[in-house]
């Protein structure tokens, strides 16, 4: 008999604690909620890196004396050398930058450089290399 009343009283322990445990979630409803929270984290991580790059923008923007100057071009002359075209203040400058110097080699105004860019005419030989090869090679073809 005791043996009867401690199986009984087992079965309904166990019985007690399977009706306490939380019903088992629908698969359907958690799913969208996963989703859900995803979207929302992804939505929060896209607002800060966009306001990140809003503040790097605002930031970098060029205050004082380099807002009114203008880089108008590069040119490599060497593997960490280069000639730099610059507009200061109505003048173009010619810079020679190398590593841990600067250097003015020539100095023009803005509206002579423009005038003359705008007079003068292209070369005769605009084709330049490609050109020069082609004639070569229908003279070796005709040779």
């Amino acid at each position: 008999m005791l043996r009867s009343l401690s199986g009984l009283m087992m079965l309904l322990s166990i019985a007690a604690h399977a009706a306490e445990a939380p019903a088992v979630p629908s698969p359907g409803g958690d799913l969208a909620g996963s989703i859900g929270q995803m979207a929302f984290g992804l939505g929060v991580v896209v607002a800060v890196l966009m306001a990140c790059l809003w503040l790097l923008k605002r930031l970098g923007a060029p205050r004082g004396s380099a807002r009114g100057m203008k880089v108008l071009g590069a040119a490599p002359v060497g593997p960490r050398e280069r000639v730099v075209l610059v507009e200061v203040a109505g003048k173009v400058l010619v810079l020679g930058v190398a590593p841990g110097r600067v250097n003015t080699l020539h100095s023009v105004d803005a509206e002579q450089l423009n005038s003359a860019a705008a007079t003068t005419e292209p070369p005769a030989d605009a084709g330049g290399f490609a050109t020069r090869l082609k004639a070569m090679v229908e003279a070796h073809k005709h040779a």
